[in-house]
């Protein structure tokens, strides 16, 4: 099965989605006049602006559910399979694909909102509503839709589950069957509870998660100060080949630190614009803003925590793809949680190991928990016309038991399978995107003039002649905004 999963890989993660993930980011970067930067403030400023609602949940509930698909497992075992695959340099490629994608993030959340729907009382949005609303292409968005609840409901939560158990095996030496057991009874009760319930759950470990764990990062480097510009000259030149060790790999950093990057941050996947569509906001670019500002959040300080943590204590070994291993200061063990937790352990011993699997266990949790919300939307949106509570049952069960078989296979299939998933997605939706352009950036412009008058933007589509913003030209009500 591996080989079959691996082959399937290579074709889906072939050198034209590397481009075309870069591309992408480059092209609305530029067409946005580069608002990662310019709206950098602001973006900081409207997160904690609104309130949730009975349809919707507030922007900053919406921005830690996207936070919690973003920030799991990715951020702690990515980052040490993007060093051993693909060297140091795979760190800036993660910090380009970061910041390029920031520009993608606002304009498929900025989507999500602007073609959202009220279901059943509830916002629902994503790829699959702008697809079929935006290019008129049903058959695109039913495709992408069911690919989402394969890829979020089957292939992608296993990633996360496998991550938690090899930590919690490595810290306390607990079996990965019973952490599997443990983990799927937590989550049921959670996911049964519904949207509400997952956004309240999200909203307080995010945070609490987050800063936990870069003020442990803060004290690795705080130790080791004084070796931070020899890493920092690491990581440039050997993203650019010029390193004299890790030179002759430069194509594996670029495609590990553009994989592993959008499999953490995930700048054109397609997942957070389900959170985006969300959000009860009064103008779809608040949203769009907010979700560019998370991918920040995620790469540049969560991932780049853990990755001068593992480069500056040397806690990690470098082995290309087919090749003898190049850096072997840990002996043979596999990338992933070992890399940071034998990075902390070396500052703070006995410490290491049981902080970062308890750290791993609310990353990689919370992201299930948004795996299955965005698995669910897609039903919800392949149901609209018949709703079939049996397939509501089905994918809980799917997840469920997804979480459990990814505790106990190995860790290379997990990965493997996830990637495909995270692969599929970012094909059809950056193609997407790409062809979808005009509504962000009308709206951008739409937003940007409000606020030089002075104003709360408010969002009118029909006066910006932008069809089929069914939820924004029947049911808003400027009145009722938060």
């Amino acid at each position: 099965m591996q080989l079959i999963v691996d082959s399937l890989n290579d074709i889906i993660w072939s050198r034209a989605l590397i481009l075309l993930c870069l591309g992408a980011g480059l092209f609305y970067s530029i067409s946005t006049r580069f608002l990662q930067i310019r709206h950098f403030g602001h973006m900081v400023k409207i997160m904690f602006e609104g309130k949730s609602s009975d349809a919707g949940v507030s922007s900053f509930q919406a921005l830690s559910i996207a936070l919690s698909g973003r920030v799991g497992t990715g951020n702690i075992a990515g980052v040490a399979t993007a060093i051993a695959a693909g060297g140091p340099g795979s760190i800036f490629w993660m910090w380009l694909i970061a910041f390029l994608g920031a520009g993608s993030a606002y304009v498929k959340s900025t989507l999500g909102q602007i073609y959202k729907s009220k279901q059943e009382g509830q916002f629902r949005g994503g790829p699959a509503f702008y697809i079929e609303k935006g290019l008129k292409k049903r058959w695109y968005a039913i495709l992408f839709a069911i690919v989402t609840v394969i890829s979020t409901g089957i292939l992608m939560p296993g990633v996360q589950a496998n991550s938690i158990a090899i930590g919690i095996d490595n810290a306390f030496g607990i079996n990965p069957k019973v952490t599997g057991i443990i983990l799927i009874i937590i989550l049921g009760v959670i996911i049964f509870g519904g949207v509400k319930r997952i956004a309240h759950v999200a909203e307080f470990v995010v945070p609490f998660m987050a800063l936990g764990y870069i003020l442990v990062a803060l004290i690795i480097v705080g130790s080791n100060l004084s070796q931070l510009p020899s890493v920092l000259s690491l990581i440039f030149s050997s993203a650019f080949g010029v390193h004299s060790v890790f030179g002759g790999i430069l194509g594996a950093a670029i495609s590990w630190g553009v994989k592993r990057g959008i499999y953490s941050n995930e700048a054109g996947q397609g997942t957070a614009p389900h959170a985006a569509a969300a959000a009860e906001v009064t103008h779809p670019v608040k949203q769009g803003l907010v979700q560019a500002f998370s991918v920040y959040i995620d790469t540049w300080f969560v991932c780049s925590a853990t990755a001068f943590m593992i480069l500056l204590t040397g806690m990690y070994n470098v082995t290309p793809e087919g090749s003898a291993p190049i850096v072997n200061n840990l002996g043979d063990v596999k990338a992933g949680p070992y890399f940071t937790q034998q990075a902390v352990e070396s500052v703070l011993p006995g410490f290491g190991a049981p902080f970062v699997a308890i750290a791993l266990l609310f990353f990689a949790f919370t992201t299930i928990m948004a795996y299955y919300y965005i698995a669910e939307t897609n039903l919800a949106y392949l149901n609209r016309k018949v709703r079939r509570v049996w397939s509501e049952h089905i994918l809980r069960i799917a997840v469920l038991g997804m979480v459990y078989y990814g505790c106990v296979k190995t860790a290379e299939l997990a990965w493997a399978l996830g990637d495909i998933g995270v692969g599929s997605m970012a094909w059809l939706n950056l193609i997407a995107i790409l062809l979808l352009s005009r509504p962000t950036l009308v709206a951008l412009k739409d937003y940007e003039k409000q606020k030089r008058m002075g104003l709360d933007p408010v969002f009118d589509p029909i006066k910006l002649g932008i069809k089929d913003a069914d939820f924004w030209e029947n049911e808003y009500q400027p009145e009722t905004r938060a």
